[in-house]
C-alpha cells in the first residue's frame, strides 16, 4: 500500500451514486423480466425497440438519439458478438467512452487485439492464482469473521457486495485513506448514461487520481496490478497512459460490480434449492459447474451493445449502420433451443456454454479471475458455515433489476 495520493469526492454532498446506479439499471422498475424476454424471443429473434424503455426503465441518455434494435435469439446474439467484420464496439463511445475514456471495450481490430495482448500479460494464470491466495482468500475470511459467531447474516450487505471491491483495492494497492471516495466516484462513473453531469465529474477526478497513481508506480513499482500494467510490454510497445487509465476506471464495473452480483445470484440459486446446496457441499468438484450455472441462470449484466458497420440483416431484420443494438445475453442464456428446461437452476447442467462474459475476440479478459473469486467466496461460506440455509423468518431472496441483476438481500442462518 502507498501513502494517500489525495482524491476529491463529488462537489454535491447530497448526490448518492449508489442509489443513482441502482435506479439507472432498472432495479426499481423490474423484478423478473425473464418471462417477458422469453415471450419476445419466441415471437421473433430481433425486435425494433429500446430494451430499457420497453421495460419502463430509464433510457440511456447517451444513446437516446439512435434507433434501437434488441437481439433475443441465441444464434443472433452469438453472431452479433463474434462477427467483428459486421458489428462494431464503437457504439460504446457514446457511454463507456464518455465515462471511462479510451477503453479497449470500445475498440475494434486491429487496435483492440494489439492492446488486449498487452493487458493479458497482467492476467496470466499464475498471476490470477497468486491474487486468489494473496488477496481474495484473506478478504473473504475477514468478512466471514465478522458474522460467523452470530448465527445469522444478510449476505448481500455483509459479504457479496463487499468482497470483490475490497479485493480490487488490494489488487491495485490503493491507499486505505482513498478507498471510500474512490468507490463512490467509481460507482458515480457508471451512472453516466442517466446522470451525465456527475458521470463527467467522476471521470475527471478519477482520471487525475490515476495519473498520479501511474506516476507513483513508475517511480516505485510493486507487485500490484497497476505496476504490472505500467511495465507490460510486447515487441517494444507499452500501453499508453490513457488506455491504462480507461481500464482502471472500468475495473470497478467489470471486476467488482459484476462479480458481486454473480456471486449473490449463484448463492440465491443454491440456497433456494437445498438439495443442490447439499450436493455442492458434499462434492466441491462441482464448483466450476455451479459457478457456470449461476452465471447462465442470472447473468449480472443482461445486455451488451454493438452497432453494424453497414446495413446488415440479422434474424430477418435489416439493422441500419450506426443503430444501437441491445444484445440480450440473459435471453441467449435461457434459449430453449440451446438449454433444456432453461429457467431451472441446475448445477449438474452439461454442456453449459454460457455467454455471460461475451464471446469472440471481445470476451471478458477477466472472466477466469471472476470465476476464481466466486469459487473462493462460495467455498469459504460452505466451509465456515456448514449448516448454512435460508432464514425462514425473513423474506425469501428476490433477484431484481433489468440491465444489472442481483438479489436485494440474502438472509441466512447457520449454527
Amino acid at each position: 500500500m502507498t501513502e494517500a495520493l489525495g482524491i476529491a469526492g463529488f462537489d454535491d454532498p447530497d448526490f448518492d451514486p449508489f442509489l443513482a446506479y441502482d435506479r439507472s439499471h432498472g432495479s426499481e422498475a423490474v423484478e423478473n423480466p425473464h418471462r417477458e424476454i422469453a415471450r419476445r424471443r419466441a415471437e421473433a429473434p430481433v425486435h425494433r425497440h429500446d430494451f430499457r424503455e420497453s421495460f419502463g426503465a430509464p433510457r440511456d441518455q447517451t444513446m437516446a438519439h439512435l434507433d434501437h434494435y434488441t437481439i433475443y435469439g441465441h444464434a443472433e446474439v452469438l453472431k452479433s458478438l463474434t462477427d467483428v467484420a459486421s458489428f462494431s464496439n464503437s457504439i460504446y463511445e457514446n457511454n463507456i467512452g464518455r465515462g471511462f475514456g479510451r477503453s479497449i471495450t470500445l475498440m475494434d481490430p486491429p487496435d483492440h487485439g494489439r492492446y488486449r495482448r498487452l493487458f493479458q500479460k497482467a492476467f496470466l494464470p499464475k498471476q490470477i492464482a497468486s491474487w486468489g491466495s494473496d488477496h481474495v482468500t484473506p478478504v473473504v475470511n475477514d468478512l466471514v469473521d465478522a458474522f460467523v459467531e452470530r448465527g445469522h447474516a444478510e449476505l448481500v450487505r455483509e459479504f457479496t457486495s463487499i468482497y470483490p471491491f475490497h479485493f480490487i483495492y488490494h489488487q491495485l494497492g490503493l491507499p486505505q485513506d482513498d478507498v471510500g471516495t474512490f468507490h463512490a466516484l467509481a460507482v458515480g462513473l457508471m451512472c453516466v448514461s442517466t446522470e451525465p453531469k456527475e458521470g463527467a465529474e467522476a471521470n475527471a477526478k478519477l482520471g487525475a487520481y490515476f495519473e498520479k497513481l501511474l506516476e507513483e508506480r513508475r517511480r516505485r513499482p510493486g507487485h500490484d496490478l497497476v505496476s504490472q500494467l505500467v511495465l507490460a510490454e510486447t515487441e517494444g510497445e507499452k500501453l499508453p497512459d490513457e488506455v491504462i487509465i480507461a481500464f482502471l476506471r472500468q475495473l470497478l464495473n467489470a471486476g467488482g460490480d459484476t462479480t458481486f452480483r454473480a456471486t449473490g445470484s449463484t448463492m440465491a440459486g443454491l440456497l433456494c434449492d437445498p438439495a443442490q446446496l447439499a450436493m455442492l457441499r458434499a462434492d466441491r468438484s462441482l464448483m466450476p459447474q455451479a459457478i457456470a450455472e449461476g452465471l447462465r441462470w442470472e447473468p449480472p449484466t443482461t445486455t451488451i451493445s454493438r452497432t453494424p458497420f453497414s446495413d446488415t440483416v440479422l434474424g430477418g431484420v435489416t439493422i441500419p449502420a450506426g443503430a444501437a443494438m441491445d444484445i440480450v445475453i440473459a435471453s441467449a442464456n435461457r434459449d430453449p433451443e440451446e438449454f433444456a428446461d432453461p429457467d431451472r437452476f441446475d448445477i449438474t447442467r452439461q454442456p453449459n456454454r454460457v455467454m455471460t462474459f461475451g464471446s469472440g475476440p471481445h470476451i471478458c479478459i477477466g472472466q477466469y479471475l471472476a470465476r476464481m473469486e466466486m469459487g473462493i467466496a462460495v467455498n469459504a461460506l460452505l466451509d465456515r458455515l456448514p449448516t448454512l440455509r435460508l432464514d425462514e423468518r425473513q423474506i425469501p431472496p428476490r433477484i431484481v433489476g433489468l440491465t444489472k441483476r442481483s438479489p436485494d438481500a440474502l438472509h441466512v442462518r447457520f449454527d
